[in-house]
């Protein structure tokens, strides 16, 4: 049986709390995996080495979330051997201008670091102020 979306964003949340406490990084890193399998989203974007997404809890009117497929806990363990995944993340993100019409309206592509980061998967927020439409 297929869960709702609204039901997806639900359990996305839970799980994003619970990254945030360090006794589920293991489990959280173990989900980030298999995320494929394990992590209950609406898919706004896919290519070979990027996942897109709604934030579960948004702070802007667009608030997407780009991951990594394979498990990158933080950018300094972003693997410089492998130039495919920017690549990637970089044509992700034209397509994700375009598609909300973003140029026009505006938006911010922000990663947190350090103390900053509060879930253990390196990650992206692209982010409008404007609101967009993410079933267009």
């Amino acid at each position: 049986m297929a869960r709702s979306s609204s039901q997806k964003h639900k359990w996305l949340g839970i799980f994003v709390r619970a990254a945030r406490w360090r006794i589920f990084r293991p489990w959280v890193i173990f989900f980030f995996k298999n995320m494929d399998r394990f992590l209950p989203v609406d898919r706004i974007f896919e290519n070979a080495h990027w996942l897109v997404f709604e934030h579960p809890q948004p702070e802007y009117p667009l608030h997407l979330l780009l991951l990594p497929k394979q498990p990158i806990q933080s950018l300094m363990d972003a693997p410089l051997e492998t130039p495919e995944v920017y690549r990637d993340l970089l044509a992700a993100v034209q397509v994700l201008i375009q598609r909300f019409d973003l140029d026009t309206r505006g938006y911010r592509l922000i990663t947190n670091g350090g103390p900053n980061q509060s879930i253990p998967q390196w990650h992206w927020h692209l982010v409008s102020e404007t609101p967009g439409d993410v079933n267009d």
